[in-house]
């Protein structure tokens, strides 16, 4: 799963900064092979600090990440594999 080609949509282009796109990226790499074709991202600013909250339900897959960095943002992100390709999307655009 998720070994195809990746694409992102505007919303996410013009949203989420490029390191963090590419940290969601890592994190989906990372991904035992048993895993859900749908992956929710929960981005918040904690006092300064990037959020990054990554769980899915089938299997029930759960971790945080606290990274530092310029500007966080909150926002809620899913990564959809279809077989042929691998989408990053932001909620409001599913």
């Amino acid at each position: 799963m998720f070994n195809n080609q990746r694409y992102l949509t505007r919303g996410v282009q013009a949203e989420i900064p490029l390191e963090l796109q590419l940290f969601m990226w890592s994190c989906i790499d990372g991904l035992p092979e048993e895993c859900d074709y749908f992956q929710v991202f929960r981005l918040e600013n904690i006092d300064g600090i990037q959020k990054i909250t990554h769980f899915s339900e089938q299997p029930a897959y759960h971790k945080e990440y606290l990274i530092p960095i310029y500007n966080p943002i909150t926002a809620k992100v899913y990564i959809i594999d279809s077989d042929e390709y691998s989408t990053m999307l932001l909620a409001s655009e599913y």
